[in-house]
């Protein structure tokens, strides 16, 4: 769960491809354009940083999956809100669609996400986006030593309320470098001073995951999961690592 100097390089590395990624898939989010042609933009960005360079997520089967995930990217769009598999779907003017991107590298693991409008979208889709990122940003601002996994997810959860959003409490961050998904769970709600310790050297992917309605989630048939009520979702993320001082984002 510590990782070393040479491993935290590693992932920075890591996660420079992963932003890079992002950035090229950013630039072609437009109505018209296929699911399936964003995840070809990520397969080519990450085999092309060379340095060994993998997609984490293709190939990738977690626990209780039937199978193993078939793409380099999520692409969630709208009410869905996490693991949504790049398909021929063709992104419409006022979608949102959530890009999540894991990049392995020289053996370690980075994890982000973004939620992109593809054009002009509604004013309660643009507010769901912004607190959303606003309450990522919040969140690591807690990832300090002597901090808990707790204070995380309370800041995380005070910024929905204060926005009138709703967590989706089924979805959590996690532990990441030597594997995908390590300990410990982040939960995107809390009690402050609860929960594991924050130590140097941690390595986390903070992740929250909102909805415009209750939150409430159903996995579908292609394994992603979807709001119930079919509410817009909104999904941001960075992997980010403890110090001494403050928190650094190595995805960004």
């Amino acid at each position: 769960m510590i990782k070393t100097e040479k491993e935290i390089a590693l992932m920075r590395e890591g996660g420079r491809i992963l932003r890079e990624t992002l950035l090229n898939i950013k630039a072609n989010i437009l109505p018209g354009v296929k699911l399936k042609s964003l995840d070809l933009i990520a397969w080519k960005v990450i085999k092309e940083a060379g340095g060994g360079a993998y997609p984490a997520f293709l190939g990738y089967k977690p626990s209780g999956a039937e199978k193993p995930y078939p793409a380099s990217i999520c692409a969630s769009v709208n009410e869905v809100v996490v693991h949504g598999v790049p398909n021929n779907y063709e992104l419409k003017e006022g979608d949102i669609v959530s890009i999540d991107v894991g990049v392995k590298y020289k053996g370690f693991y980075t994890d982000g996400a973004m939620t992109f409008p593809v054009g002009k979208i509604s004013k309660e889709a643009e507010k769901l986006m912004e607190t959303t990122k606003e309450a990522l940003s919040l969140g690591i601002k807690e990832a300090q030593v002597g901090k808990t996994i707790g204070d995380i997810g309370f800041a995380i959860e005070k910024c929905a309320k204060k926005n009138g959003v709703f967590v989706v409490k089924m979805l959590t961050g996690h532990g990441v470098g030597k594997r995908l998904h390590e300990p410990p769970t982040i939960f995107n709600f809390g009690r402050k001073g609860s929960g594991e310790k924050l130590l140097p050297g941690m390595t986390l992917a903070i992740e929250p995951m909102f909805a415009l309605g209750t939150g409430d989630i159903k996995q579908t048939e292609d394994e992603s999961y979807a709001t119930i009520d079919g509410s817009l979702a909104a999904h941001f993320e960075h992997t980010i690592l403890i110090t001494e001082k403050k928190p650094e984002i190595l995805t960004l």
